[in-house]
C-alpha cells in the first residue's frame, strides 16, 4: 500500500510526499522577515528538490520571493489568479514561465496526484501598502491520500464538502495576538474545522515558529502552546481523527485508507 508523508518545517512551510510526487507548501525559508524573527526550529534544511511549490495567497509569510528563489531544482508554481505578474516582477520570466495559476474550484496534475484549489476564508491582498490582489486559496491533493492543506482561512459554510481526507493540514495560530479572528483559525475553530472535513490524521500547523521581537518576553504562550490546545481540543470534537503535534523538522508517515 502506498505511504503519504508530511514533513512540518515550520509555520506553514510542509513538505509533502504522495505516490512519488514531492510538493512543498507556502515555504519560508528564511530566519527573519520583517519584524518576525524565526524562535522555533533551524532554517528548514530540504530534502531535495519538489517537483511543485503550492503557494496559497499572496501575504509575504506566505509568498516569500527570496524563499522561492532558494528553492532547488525548476518545480512548478502553483499560485493564484494573477500572481504570475508578481513573480515576473520578483524573480524574472524564467520562474513566471514555471507558474501555473488556480482559482478555487480549477485544479492541475502533477506527475501521479491531481491539487486542487479549494476555498479559503481570509483576505487575498498582498498587504495595506499593495494593490495587488489575488484570491486566497488551500488545496486539496489526491494520489494515494487525500490530503487538505489550509493555506492560511477562517471558518466557512463549505468546509464539510473537503472530507472525508486521509490527513488535513490545519492553520491553529498566527504570529502575533492582534491578527484577529477574521481569517485566521486558533485552536478551538481549528478543531471545529477538524470535526467538519473528517480526516483521519491531523497535523497543526501555522504557529509557533516566527516571533515578533520582543513577544516571547511577554506572551510566549500565544506561540508555544496552539497546537498542544488544538490537540486537546480536536481529542473532544474528532475522537477518531489521530492528530500528531509534529517537532520543526519532523515527519509523519501515514497509510491512507484502502
Amino acid at each position: 500500500m502506498s505511504e503519504t508523508s508530511v514533513t512540518w518545517w515550520g509555520h506553514s512551510t510542509t513538505w509533502l510526499t504522495d505516490s512519488g510526487v514531492s510538493l512543498l507548501t507556502d515555504p519560508l525559508l528564511t530566519d527573519r522577515l520583517f519584524h518576525l524573527r524565526r524562535m522555533a526550529g533551524g532554517r528548514p534544511a530540504l530534502p531535495g528538490a519538489p517537483d511543485a511549490v503550492l503557494v496559497s495567497h499572496l501575504h509575504a509569510d506566505h509568498f516569500h520571493l527570496p524563499s522561492i528563489k532558494a528553492v532547488p531544482g525548476e518545480p512548478w508554481l502553483i499560485v493564484p489568479r494573477g500572481a504570475t505578474t508578481f513573480v515576473a516582477k520578483g524573480l524574472g520570466g524564467k520562474y513566471a514561465d514555471r507558474c501555473v495559476e488556480l482559482v478555487p474550484g480549477e485544479e492541475t496534475t502533477v506527475g501521479t496526484v491531481t491539487v486542487k484549489a479549494v476555498e479559503a476564508a481570509h483576505d487575498g491582498g498582498r498587504g495595506a501598502w499593495s494593490r495587488m490582489r489575488s484570491p486566497a486559496m488551500g488545496f486539496v491533493i489526491e494520489g494515494a491520500a487525500r490530503t487538505w492543506f489550509g493555506g492560511d482561512t477562517g471558518l466557512f459554510d463549505a468546509m464539510g464538502n473537503l472530507g472525508p481526507l486521509d490527513l488535513a493540514l490545519i492553520p491553529v495560530g498566527g504570529w502575533g495576538p492582534t491578527l484577529g479572528a477574521e481569517g485566521h483559525l486558533d485552536p478551538s475553530d481549528g478543531a471545529e474545522a477538524l470535526r467538519r472535513v473528517k480526516a483521519a490524521w491531523a497535523v497543526p500547523v501555522h504557529y509557533g515558529t516566527f516571533w515578533p521581537v520582543g513577544m516571547g518576553r511577554i506572551r510566549p504562550h500565544l506561540f508555544r502552546d496552539p497546537g498542544t490546545e488544538f490537540a486537546r481540543m480536536a481529542a473532544q470534537t474528532s475522537p477518531d481523527t489521530h492528530v500528531r503535534v509534529l517537532a520543526h523538522g519532523e515527519s509523519l508517515t501515514i497509510e491512507p485508507a484502502a
